[in-house]
């Protein structure tokens, strides 16, 4: 599988899906643009994430602090743990995301880039759309 999806400052390359996988991971290498970050902060259930650092620095606000993550860098999210992400930089960050177990498809960021592209997004659509696939907005 190689699908990429972009949406706001974001682009996102999925390698494995939760489809091809069993449910074992879903695995994609996301490209994040300077002053772009995630839109809303959130924490799930279902799954753990660990970032791997490719080029570039993001940083990643887990749990309440800031971690940056460079090239070769590391961090784990705990499932349950409010997290998100923006890039501080000059320059686009890449980095390598794996979900586990694989319970995210690609079919959320699909929606999700459905709703940025048709413009101004509705908060409440959003909210709908990521309790949907199992990801909780922190208040």
């Amino acid at each position: 599988m190689s699908e990429t999806i972009q949406f706001g400052g974001l682009e996102l390359r999925f390698l494995r899906d939760k489809a091809e996988t069993g449910g074992g991971l879903t695995l994609f290498e996301m490209t994040v643009q300077p002053n772009a970050r995630m839109p809303v902060p959130h924490h799930h259930e279902g799954w753990d994430e660990t970032i791997y650092g490719l080029a570039g620095e993001t940083t990643w606000r887990i749990g309440g602090e800031d971690v940056a993550l460079g090239p070769g860098e590391v961090v784990f999210i705990r499932r349950g743990v409010v997290h998100g992400f923006r890039n501080d930089g000059t320059g686009p960050a890449r980095c390598l995301c794996i979900l586990t177990p694989g319970v995210l498809g690609i079919g959320y960021f699909r929606e999700m880039a459905a709703l940025v592209a048709a413009g101004a997004p509705d908060p409440e659509r959003m909210k709908e759309v990521m309790l949907r696939h199992g990801l909780v907005p922190a208040p």
